[in-house]
């Protein structure tokens, strides 16, 4: 597990993030990789996991009534923000575009630690709230393209 710390805080998510929170993290996370057109979360199932892209591209969809892509994300991004918001569903779709390599991060791990240090939690959430804004503008931008 120690080789994750380096991954971690060089991330873009993690910059300067505090080496104590990043010693919580490592304990959450392990490494996974998809192949080219695996499904890797799915709109209304269960979010149990936040994932750190390390390399590849990931597209994020709505799936119904009809698929409706949103961004294609890569390394440096993040994917599965749900795991924090109640009632813990995911709200998109995504699949791996070409082969993937990411850190998953369990979504109850997370919240548990989250849950016992306020500070950690509040930090996470600033950086998930930008993550957020620029879902909403993508969402928002092939709405316009949809309807025009």
């Amino acid at each position: 597990m120690a080789t994750l710390e380096p991954i971690l805080t060089e991330h873009p998510f993690f910059k300067d993030l505090s080496s104590k929170y990043i010693d919580f993290l490592i304990g959450c996370t392990s490494h996974v990789v998809f192949k080219a057109g695996e499904v890797i979360i799915k709109e209304g199932e269960s979010a149990d996991k936040f994932y750190i892209i390390r390399s590849g591209q990931v597209l994020i969809y709505i799936d119904q009534p009809r698929q409706i892509s949103i961004q294609t994300i890569r390394e440096g991004n993040i994917l599965g923000w749900s795991w924090l918001i109640p009632p813990y569903r995911y709200r998109f779709t995504a699949k791996a575009v070409e082969n993937t390599r990411a850190l998953a991060l369990d979504g109850k791990c997370l919240r548990e630690k989250c849950e016992k240090n306020s500070d950690l939690g509040y930090e996470l959430l600033k950086r998930l709230m930008s993550v957020f804004t620029e879902r909403l503008e993508a969402t928002r931008l092939q709405l316009i393209d949809i309807y025009k």
